[in-house]
């Protein structure tokens, strides 16, 4: 026997199906976007031991970019030297990894509005009384990062005075440092001070004033179509509150308006 259903449960099935539908191709609509990162510059980037995630202040940020302006991470680590070279290539759309912002860099991708204000350090031994300034590191030797603004200053300012030697990572820098190979360690002022405060603590110290005042923005590759809706969700972050929350999670105080 054929059973015929009741019109109105019928219509009701169908407007669930239709529903589940909208919800389903809404769903697949959201577009997955390849997101770089480096993921040894703490505390903006780095890996949690105990689930194998990258977490971070950037990790943050770039999370709740994507929610706003509606897109899914797909997220690829690598050391920061090649990020630059991968989102120009288009290997990568858009990168976050406490990039500075700069006038060479901006000619081959685009950024983002500043979402960091910043600048360069000296880190040296606990028990080093000679060097508490740029002029003291000549004739010194000092480590920084490759690939990096600091390395580029180091270079402009003392040239062959000092004895430059870069790392491809954050930890080799430090490690070279409290091993005795390197006297002193110049780079991106929050990432000193975190390391002075943690692997660092009572071995090391910051001296010196903060140098080249900097900001960092998110990199994307050259007329990528989601700078205008990052910008847009920077601002609204910024306005609700958001940016503050983030900020005091991984640096203990909301940043200063002054």
């Amino acid at each position: 026997m054929k059973t015929v259903l009741p019109l109105s449960l019928t219509k009701t099935s169908l407007a669930l199906a239709l529903g589940l539908g909208s919800v389903t191709a809404a769903m697949a609509q959201t577009p997955t976007v390849n997101v770089a990162t480096d993921p040894s510059f703490v505390p903006f980037e780095m890996m949690d031991q105990e689930t194998g995630e990258m977490i971070g202040f950037d990790m943050d940020i770039i999370n709740e970019v994507a929610d706003r302006a509606g897109f899914e991470v797909n997220l690829t680590t690598m050391e920061f030297s090649g990020i630059i070279p991968a989102v120009q290539t288009g290997n990568q759309e858009i990168a976050i990894a406490g990039t500075t912002i700069t006038e060479e860099r901006a000619e081959v991708v685009d950024f983002s509005d500043p979402y960091y204000d910043s600048g360069l350090r000296i880190i040296v031994r606990a028990d080093n009384d000679d060097i508490s300034t740029l002029e003291d590191l000549e004739g010194h030797s000092v480590a920084t990062k490759i690939g990096s603004t600091s390395y580029d200053f180091l270079q402009e300012e003392l040239g062959d005075d000092a004895d430059i030697t870069p790392y491809p990572a954050t930890a080799d820098m430090y490690m070279a440092l409290l091993g005795r190979n390197v006297d002193a360690v110049l780079y991106d002022a929050p990432n000193v001070a975190y390391f002075s405060q943690t692997r660092g603590e009572g071995r090391t110290k910051v001296v010196g004033p903060l140098y080249e005042g900097q900001q960092y923005g998110i990199v994307f590759h050259k007329g990528s179509k989601w700078v205008e809706p990052t910008n847009e969700a920077l601002a609204a972050m910024q306005e609700d509150g958001t940016y503050d929350e983030i900020y005091a999670k991984w640096f203990g105080e909301a940043p200063s308006e002054e």
